[in-house]
């Protein structure tokens, strides 16, 4: 039988801990933590799905006449489950300011009855970008197979009620509901960005969209898009500057194809296009097309500004 020093990994383990622990939380480790769960938040997604969207993401035996009962029931369930997440996440984020007295059940509760109040909403924004991608891909041969089948309107679904979390004081809930779906699509959009109605992510996989990006209407873009940052100021100690504004602002109907790289807070104006693989750096006047070198006029693909009309 395989003999192993469990013992001195244990303690290995704890002395790693304490290092940590004193490292990062100099007032000392605040006893009892308790954090919010993956598992349960995936259960709570995977329930608001069916939902939004009971006969196509609900269970499979669904009918019409029962859709009601149905979202009802789900609906009830899973606000209770987040209610308990929204505790935990409320009584962490006090623990990590030493604020022990503080009473948060009725902020848990006005927060989790604000985001079941905006599921409408958000099933109307989804509705939009479930149309922009059917209108927009050629190979989309129903809405249901838009809503089914397409990794963008799923990473589409996390996002929006991740954002809706995100702006009710919840960044946690919001970025580990975000981070599943990144996770499962290759598409990572960041909860704090600001996406409007009708969004498509075409094919999708290595799409990055940072923190603070502002994204108008029917806005598309393609695989392997960044809207990051161009640089990140530091403070004295060389600690990074948290929430300023460092990403682009992307105005209604704009395109933007495979590769590029768009950085900085920039403006890309309305109804501009920006050719593949592109390195972006400075604001687009709207109407403008912006392109790579290419062998034909009519190639898109950054070093290419027209201000004719895209």
């Amino acid at each position: 039988m395989a003999d192993f020093d469990i013992g001195a990994i244990v303690r290995d383990l704890n002395e790693a801990r304490r290092q940590w622990r004193q490292a990062h939380r100099p007032a000392g480790e605040v006893r009892g933590i308790e954090f919010p769960s993956r598992d349960a938040l995936a259960t709570i997604v995977g329930q608001l799905k069916g939902v939004l969207f009971p006969l196509r993401l609900g269970p499979p035996d669904l009918r019409q006449e029962s859709e009601d009962f149905h979202v009802a029931h789900s609906l009830d369930t899973a606000l209770h489950a987040l209610l308990r997440q929204v505790r935990i996440e409320l009584r962490y984020s006090a623990a990590l300011r030493h604020l022990t007295h503080t009473d948060i059940e009725p902020q848990a509760l006005e927060a989790t009855r604000a985001f079941g109040a905006a599921l409408p909403g958000i099933r109307t924004l989804l509705d939009s970008d479930v149309i922009a991608a059917f209108q927009g891909d050629p190979a989309a041969r129903s809405v249901d197979e838009v809503l089914l089948c397409y990794p963008g309107i799923h990473a589409m679904i996390h996002y929006r009620l991740a954002h809706c979390l995100y702006g009710l004081g919840l960044p946690l809930l919001a970025r580990i509901i975000a981070e599943q779906a990144h996770a499962e699509t290759g598409i990572d959009i960041h909860p704090g960005a600001t996406i409007g109605a009708g969004f498509f992510i075409d094919h999708g996989t290595g799409v990055v969209i940072g923190e603070t990006a502002v994204i108008g209407q029917r806005v598309r873009l393609y695989q392997a898009v960044t809207l990051g940052a161009k640089r990140f100021p530091a403070n004295v100690d060389g600690t990074l500057q948290k929430g300023l504004p460092r990403h682009p602002v992307v105005e209604d109907d704009v395109v933007i194809y495979a590769g590029a790289t768009v950085l900085g807070r920039i403006t890309i104006g309305k109804g501009a296009v920006i050719g593949g693989n592109v390195w972006l750096t400075h604001d687009v006047p709207a109407g403008a097309r912006v392109a790579q070198a290419a062998s034909r006029e009519d190639d898109l693909g950054a070093s290419d500004i027209s201000g004719e009309s895209a």
